[in-house]
């Protein structure tokens, strides 16, 4: 037999896990002598709930399993309400672990007592989980933690909440733990009647000739198999790539049959391509079509293609979809299909020809909005010239981590992805800050390769703390704050609305590598463009946690023009 804490350990480190984020604290006390007990998984302190959290969401994210957070209930718990939102809305996998009082104590006055007859932790979890339950005995948790990594890894994914126990926690737990994660190491299943009329529509004729394709692929394609299987089928099919800003490392983006990003911060090839007057078939892989990735929904007005949907989420497709052209499915297993299929005949050969050239034509005018502005040596320093420098200097297989901000579009529009999995972002909810602690996680899950974080001054206000953590486990993460003294994206549109409005979003120019050097990392500042590379390579170098503070020009608008146009053109009332 063991204790309940050791139970769980035991199966974390089982499921392929090798760190636990947590914060301690009195309701899972137990916990900390059991990690000692250990071997299998590194603790990591977060300095805040809600950044250990956003820890978990990055390890998840790049180690392809799931992240596990380990806190108190009551205040704890609620610390991490936006974290967890965030990895819901971006179908992150997390495993959330909150301790609670004895069953016998419940109601009764206890400290920090938010059982079910208090606060209920598992009500306030219901609407940003997958599943929210509580474990009252340790006989239970085999049952419990078996059922809510099912829950948390089918699709769609998405995090789950288990509400434990002292008496779960410190009780005997008699099973014997078999790991859930093999039962969905394969693709997601794939309706093959829709699939099979989705690819008899592509592979139709039209006037005599093979179909113009575009794909938009979103984070159905993110993982490693689903994305080589997209290159595979894209140069077989001469069929050319536009992604969703979330997937913007699905492929590679200086392939000649590279769009690159459609919608917001999106390029000029992305937009002509979608919204061709002779592209044929718009096919959408494991893209949900939300505000940011529809051009703000005007890709169903504008487009003149046939839509071809592949998703695992039904709401999704039923929202969006028609039903003679949605398939519900794995995107990796659709990609699979049409591999299969490939024609190699001379009709073939032609229409791979024939969009080879509409392809050309597509990408023949500029990819970009103001790029002289990458190379503008101008004091403070242009974002984009920011972006540009850490691009040259930054590993071609590191992974970048980007903020919720102005930065968001500056880097969207001009850093070039080369490989997946190497552009992480929380996109849909957004939350700022949550970068900084979510490049610990992606550090840990993945020790073999660079890790840079861009992010804002704004965003380094909320959860710039979580540098202390990196730099005490000596992290070689560098964060590039973009420090604007502003919350940059909202100033640009408050400033012009009067002196209160831009005071309002206006902030103090503070020192953030004094700040860094405070928190045991590096601290390197710098307002001179022609520093920005040498700078970059110097934090790269120094082999621990690093801060660049880069003096950034706040008035500068963001290369965001077709997603604007698209948004002033739309109306919900039309």
């Amino acid at each position: 037999m063991a204790q309940g804490t050791d139970f769980i350990l035991q199966a974390l480190a089982a499921e392929g896990l090798g760190h636990l984020f947590m914060v301690p604290g009195g309701l899972v006390d137990p916990f900390l002598p059991a990690i000692g007990r250990q071997r299998g998984l590194t603790p990591i302190v977060a300095a805040h709930e809600g950044g250990a959290a956003y820890m978990a969401d990055g390890y998840g994210r790049a180690s392809g399993r799931f992240g596990a957070v380990l806190g108190i209930g009551g205040p704890g718990l609620t610390n991490m309400a936006t974290a967890i939102a965030a990895a819901k809305t971006d179908s992150a996998p997390v495993l959330v672990l909150s301790g609670e009082v004895a069953r016998a104590m419940e109601g009764l006055g206890a400290f920090q007592d938010a059982s079910q007859a208090t606060l209920d932790d598992t009500a306030v979890m219901k609407p940003l989980t997958r599943l929210s339950a509580t474990v009252a005995e340790a006989e239970n948790l085999n049952h419990w933690l078996r059922h809510a990594l099912t829950t948390m890894l089918s699709r769609p994914r998405g995090p789950v909440h288990l509400s434990l126990t002292r008496d779960a926690l410190v009780d005997d737990c008699s099973a014997s733990y078999v790991p859930v994660s093999p039962f969905f190491a394969g693709d997601a299943p794939l309706s093959l009647p829709q699939a099979e009329a989705a690819l008899a529509t592509l592979t139709a004729a039209k006037d005599g000739r093979g179909l113009r394709i575009v794909c938009l692929a979103g984070a159905g394609v993110a993982d490693p198999a689903s994305a080589a299987a997209l290159k595979t089928v894209a140069e077989g099919w001469a069929m050319p790539v536009a992604t969703t800003l979330r997937a913007k490392d699905v492929f590679p983006e200086d392939h000649p049959l590279s769009l690159g990003v459609f919608g917001y911060a999106g390029t000029r090839h992305a937009t002509a391509a979608v919204f061709a007057d002779d592209l044929d078939v718009l096919l959408v892989l494991g893209s949900g079509l939300n505000e940011r990735d529809t051009m703000h929904w005007t890709l169903r007005e504008r487009t003149k293609a046939v839509m071809i949907h592949v998703n695992t989420d039904m709401d999704e497709l039923t929202a969006h979809g028609q039903a003679a052209h949605a398939v519900p499915g794995g995107a990796g297993a659709f990609l699979r299909l049409m591999a299969e299929r490939l024609d190699a005949g001379p009709a073939a050969s032609a229409a791979q020809a024939e969009r080879r050239a509409w392809v050309d034509r597509i990408k023949a005018g500029r990819r970009l909005y103001d790029t002289e502005n990458c190379a503008r040596e101008t004091r403070p320093i242009h974002p984009a010239a920011a972006v540009t420098a850490l691009r040259k200097a930054f590993p071609r297989g590191g992974i970048v981590l980007v903020d919720s901000g102005a930065h968001r579009a500056f880097m969207g529009h001009y850093w070039t992805a080369y490989e997946p999995g190497t552009y992480v972002s929380a996109t849909n909810l957004g939350p700022m800050g949550w970068a900084i602690p979510a490049a610990v996680g992606v550090q840990c899950a993945r020790t073999d390769c660079r890790v840079a974080v861009v992010t804002g001054d704004g965003c380094m206000h909320m959860h710039g703390i979580e540098i202390q953590t990196a730099a005490r486990h000596r992290l070689p993460i560098v964060y590039v704050v973009l420090n604007n003294a502003a919350l940059g994206n909202v100033w640009l549109r408050a400033h012009q609305e009067g002196p209160v409005p831009a005071a309002l979003t206006s902030l103090p120019d503070h020192d953030w590598a004094g700040f860094a050097r405070s928190l045991g990392a590096e601290g390197f500042t710098v307002d001179d463009p022609a520093a920005l590379e040498e700078t970059f390579q110097k934090a790269l170098a120094c082999g621990t946690t690093a801060v660049v503070d880069v003096k950034a020009d706040k008035d500068c608008p963001t290369p965001v023009y077709d997603f604007s146009a698209g948004a002033k053109a739309w109306s919900y009332h039309e």
